[in-house]
């Protein structure tokens, strides 16, 4: 455990340094081609320093927050885009709290305060609820050996999606708090979507999904929009964009499973939903807005698609590297080094759970 922690320590040195780097050589290097030459190493590396983590919970928020978010902000910064490009340019501090956190600044008038202040006591009340429904989901699962697998994929399906919904908006209320200014929703009620543009789109991992759309999706549409008639250049854009975002998870299965080859479920999970949300664009451009399933049968119909899809192919990967006790054994080692100020591996620790 001391081994690990020290790892973490140093990767993270690793990381503030970088960042400090890539803010310093803004000065020097142009928006274009030079600066982007000057960073890809960086962003490199941002890649590799995951693998010296082998905890679940330290390695898969550091890929998360520096492989899956930091690297895609270095590449805009390199070309004057996305939250990292500001004139007059950002304070350091800043740079660094916006490169590392899942956040984005979002600008408001003063008139938009009321609005603002009930949206976030909404999404306490919101979160509140979330929590104790975790609570609940975790105490169900101590009743594994008594429920079908599917509905134990079911339960976790759940619990991932309101634990990483929960981590974000903590993030976003932590900083809110601190800096006093107003932050772009991570996760906007997902269960509330009306079709997969729409799940993907608006709602699930926003920041994530603009900035897959500007690295990926917009240059694509606007090379293939010279060569198909440009009502289709969304279509390839969109299969690349998932293809993309495939990878990506594929590597942090590998991550978080030990470096072991993964099976490619996470690869065949976004494929499929590239393929479905561009068969879903092209009905809606066929019709053009003449045929519309409502909205009360289309979102049903999305969640069940999601749902089964990711009870099929993305959530196994978790079950097979036993991720669930590896999160709990992690948890309660955390929890005795603040109660105790021991550290304690997490290999000699017992979970209640399993």
């Amino acid at each position: 455990m001391e081994g690990e922690i020290y790892n973490f320590i140093v990767v993270w040195a690793i990381v503030l340094t970088s960042l400090c780097y890539s803010h310093t050589i803004a000065k020097f290097f142009p928006i274009g081609k030079s600066r982007f030459v000057a960073i890809i190493p960086i962003v490199c590396l941002f890649f590799i320093l995951p693998c010296y983590l082998t905890s679940f919970n330290l390695g898969a928020i550091t890929y998360f927050f520096i492989a899956g978010l930091a690297t895609f902000k270095l590449i805009l910064f390199a070309f004057g885009k996305g939250p990292l490009s500001s004139t007059p340019p950002l304070p350091l501090s800043t740079f660094i709290i916006l490169a590392c956190l899942p956040i984005e600044f979002q600008k408001y008038s003063i008139s938009d305060n009321v609005v603002t202040k009930k949206r976030t006591t909404i999404s306490m009340l919101n979160q509140v609820i979330k929590i104790a429904l975790l609570a609940i989901f975790i105490r169900v699962y101590s009743y594994k050996d008594y429920l079908h697998p599917k509905i134990i994929l079911f339960f976790y399906c759940l619990y991932i999606c309101f634990m990483l919904e929960i981590i974000l908006n903590m993030v976003s209320f932590a900083v809110r708090k601190v800096s006093r200014v107003e932050l772009k929703p991570s996760i906007n009620e997902p269960y509330l979507a009306s079709s997969l543009q729409d799940f993907w789109g608006k709602r699930w991992n926003i920041m994530v999904s603009n900035m897959l759309r500007l690295i990926i999706y917009d240059p694509i549409r606007s090379v293939v929009a010279d060569r198909i008639p440009r009502m289709w250049a969304p279509i390839p854009a969109v299969l690349a964009t998932f293809f993309v975002s495939g990878l990506l998870h594929e590597l942090f299965f590998y991550y978080i499973g030990g470096q072991k080859k993964s099976n490619g479920e996470a690869m065949i999970f976004f494929l499929i939903h590239g393929v479905a949300l561009s068969f879903e664009i092209v009905i809606k451009k066929v019709f053009n807005g003449k045929f519309l399933i409502p909205r009360i049968i289309s979102g049903p119909l999305a969640l069940v698609f999601i749902i089964f899809t990711s009870c099929r192919f993305f959530f196994p990967p978790f079950l097979r590297g036993n991720t669930e006790l590896k999160v709990c054994t992690e948890y309660i080692a955390f929890l005795k080094f603040i109660r105790y100020g021991k550290l304690i591996s997490p290999a000699n620790i017992t979970c209640p759970l399993f």
